[in-house]
């Protein structure tokens, strides 16, 4: 699953603006598998756009783990050259769409479990701005919040 979240970033050097969600901050960028386990994350500008933002998380999930072929993704990802360059890579991306005539919130197949992994992201205090100045430092941040819940789950301590 990819998706991707907007955060404000206080003290980022590179920082953009959401005008979307009006934030001025950083967007993560992130790909999870079936389970809500972090396979890949990309920090960019808020500004950046999704589908620009997932591009490299393509690349990078395709050297890191080659045997992931099917990808899901919001309709923010349904662009033709991101759709493109996936499948240059070999991915299949399915685009899952709000229900016809859905006005409140119902959780859509498979999106949820990007979604309720920003939920567990936001339970590190850490992570609920971007208080890092460098983006290599806010990614590690994610990756380290990630792993101990792992941890917990595989400990028993949650």
């Amino acid at each position: 699953m990819l998706d991707s979240q907007s955060v404000k970033a206080p003290a980022a050097a590179v920082r953009g603006y959401d005008a979307n969600k009006k934030i001025k901050g950083r967007k993560r960028h992130i790909a999870v598998d079936t389970d809500g386990r972090l396979l890949m994350v990309n920090l960019t500008p808020a500004d950046m756009a999704d589908a620009t933002g997932a591009e490299w998380v393509l690349a990078a999930l395709k050297m890191r783990w080659p045997w992931v072929r099917h990808l899901f993704a919001d309709a923010a990802y349904d662009r033709r050259r991101l759709l493109d360059e996936a499948t240059i890579l070999g991915f299949i991306v399915e685009v899952v769409r709000k229900l016809t005539g859905q006005h409140t919130f119902v959780p859509l197949p498979r999106r949820w479990v990007v979604e309720r992994s920003f939920g567990w992201m936001m339970q590190w205090r850490r992570l609920v701005r971007d208080y890092g100045q460098r983006i290599d430092v806010s990614a590690e941040m994610i990756y380290i919040a990630k792993g101990s819940l792992l941890l917990r789950r595989l400990f028993g301590n949650d």
